[in-house]
């Protein structure tokens, strides 16, 4: 089984509220948000307080992904303004295992995430904690990019590793994630598809959403 966590960073930001409707229309359960600080990633997006907007406008499930240098910081937050999972990256510059820590004691869960240089090694002794493992599948920081082919062999071997310790731990893959590239991250053992170009630029999205599950 899978399933699909939509990102709104393209989105259309004129009428957010219409295409976070066009999601749910189209049976997406999940809304990916990509937050970036300007530091961890050049680019900045937007904050807990944009959130916490959108949580009085939908009952989705907020998959947020911290692309932040401190996520420890930012993290009570995002708490706060109502996720539902909150993912924040091997690379940060905090105490990880703690952050994590403070994400799941808030009672909502958590996500680890590595970008496609980064060693899957480095993220298994969290494997235990967290809910996801999020796997770039493009380098952070800009959505529209072409899926990295390498990646899908990251998956496998994370995949590989859960299964050998008998964790519930689900994958998550982000990055120029179409029906072609999705088909093969499913086959790798990928459980939950962000998508955000594909969906968001398809003139059916119900159609593009079932696409990326066949």
């Amino acid at each position: 089984m899978a399933f699909i966590s939509a990102s709104i960073l393209n989105s259309d930001f004129s009428r957010l509220n219409d295409e976070i409707n066009r999601c749910k229309e189209s049976g997406i359960e999940w809304l990916h948000l990509d937050v970036m600080d300007g530091h961890f990633v050049d680019t900045i997006t937007f904050g807990s307080n944009v959130i916490a907007s959108l949580r009085k406008t939908t009952d989705m499930f907020f998959d947020a992904h911290l692309m932040v240098t401190n996520p420890d910081k930012q993290i009570p937050f995002f708490i706060q303004a109502g996720c539902d999972n909150i993912t924040i990256h091997v690379e940060s510059d905090c105490n990880v295992r703690d952050s994590l820590f403070a994400i799941k004691e808030s009672g909502i869960k958590c996500g680890i995430s590595l970008k496609p240089d980064t060693p899957c090694e480095d993220i298994y002794p969290l494997l235990d904690i967290v809910d996801i493992v999020l796997v770039m599948t493009v380098e952070p920081g800009y959505g529209g990019q072409g899926f990295i082919e390498r990646c899908a062999d990251k998956v496998a071997d994370i995949k590989n590793e859960i299964d050998s310790r008998k964790l519930d731990t689900l994958i998550q893959v982000d990055g120029g994630i179409n029906s072609q590239t999705a088909k093969l991250c499913r086959k790798k053992g990928a459980e939950i598809l962000v998508s955000g170009t594909y969906l968001f630029r398809s003139d059916d999205m119900k159609q593009a959403a079932l696409s990326l599950l066949e």
